[in-house]
């Protein structure tokens, strides 16, 4: 079998990676464990907050190597668990820098920061984070609060994650959603624009309301489930693609067949007409345009512009 694969024989990701987002108190913890089958690992001490209609099994992480038995423990004993859900990756960042330092003190600076070298083993740890999670076959799910960057006269939300480990996360994810209110109602956007940081691979709408899943009064109501429909979207985008990819490979095939059958004038005029009548798929027409316009000029035909026609050159 050949490890080089046509992009229609791609495996489909099986799990989704994303991160949430907004302002402290809006409902971001929450909203992450409406995920499906999630365990949550609370690196703020903040699964108090949560409903206890809408909690979900939790890891209160005192140290960076309850993290890795968590994991461990997951993976052993809990197949059930489909999601893991990180709140904050900030102070998941944190722990991992503590835990740095402890190992070796020399990758601290004076002021028990971390050096530029400790920096690029909290790099190497994040990511090592993620491949784990990711084979083991959970869907993850990062919390974290907004920030605020001015880039010249404008003011730009972004995740605030700290450091370079930043733009490695958002690397790795499949995306990235903005909460926020807007009068009484929560949205959430996966769009990017000039105000926020966003990430889309889904096609997911603009705007999406979240349903209220406690009262004003502190009382749960419906069912805390909304990131199934997200991932469910995600999947099914993911599988509309391969399909395309899949249609675009065979009619490909086809139209390089015609070119090369086509050895004279008629022939490839006769593509000419066939050509913008097949069911095309991404650029397939531009492309078959192409091939037959090479075509034509091998066996020495030019394109007269007026009739759309090819002629002797």
């Amino acid at each position: 079998m050949s490890l080089i694969k046509k992009p229609s024989e791609i495996e489909i990701k099986q799990t989704l990676s994303a991160l949430i987002y907004g302002q402290p108190g809006i409902g971001k913890t929450t909203l992450g464990c409406s995920a499906p089958n999630a365990v949550l690992f609370d690196y703020d001490g903040g699964v108090q907050r949560i409903n206890g209609a809408h909690q979900v099994p939790t890891v209160q992480i005192k140290d960076w190597d309850e993290t890795n038995e968590a994991l461990k423990e997951i993976e052993e004993e809990m197949p059930e668990c489909k999601t893991i859900v990180i709140d904050t990756v900030g102070k998941m960042l944190d722990f991992m820098s503590a835990n740095i330092i402890k190992n070796d003190p020399k990758m601290s600076k004076r002021d028990g920061s971390l050096s530029l070298q400790g920096y690029g083993v909290r790099k190497t740890m994040f990511v090592n984070f993620l491949k784990r999670v990711s084979a083991m076959g959970k869907n993850v799910i990062f919390i974290a609060h907004e920030k605020e960057e001015k880039r010249g006269e404008e003011t730009v939300k972004r995740p605030e994650v700290g450091g370079s480990s930043a733009n490695d996360l958002v690397k790795e994810l499949d995306l990235v959603g903005y909460m926020q209110a807007i009068g009484k109602e929560r949205t959430i956007t996966f769009d990017p624009n000039e105000s926020y940081y966003a990430k889309n691979t889904c096609n997911l709408p603009a705007f999406i309301k979240i349903p209220v899943v406690v009262d004003e009064k502190g009382i749960a109501k419906g069912e805390n489930n909304f990131f199934n429909s997200v991932i469910e979207a995600y999947k099914e985008a993911q599988e509309n693609n391969k399909n395309a990819t899949s249609e675009y490979e065979d009619l490909m095939d086809l139209i390089r067949g015609y070119v090369e059958d086509a050895n004279d004038i008629e022939t490839i005029n006769s593509l000419v007409e066939k050509i913008p009548t097949l069911q095309h798929v991404f650029n397939s027409k531009m492309l078959a345009s192409k091939l037959l316009n090479e075509k034509a000029i091998k066996l020495g035909l030019k394109l007269n512009k007026q009739t759309k026609k090819y002629e002797a050159a």
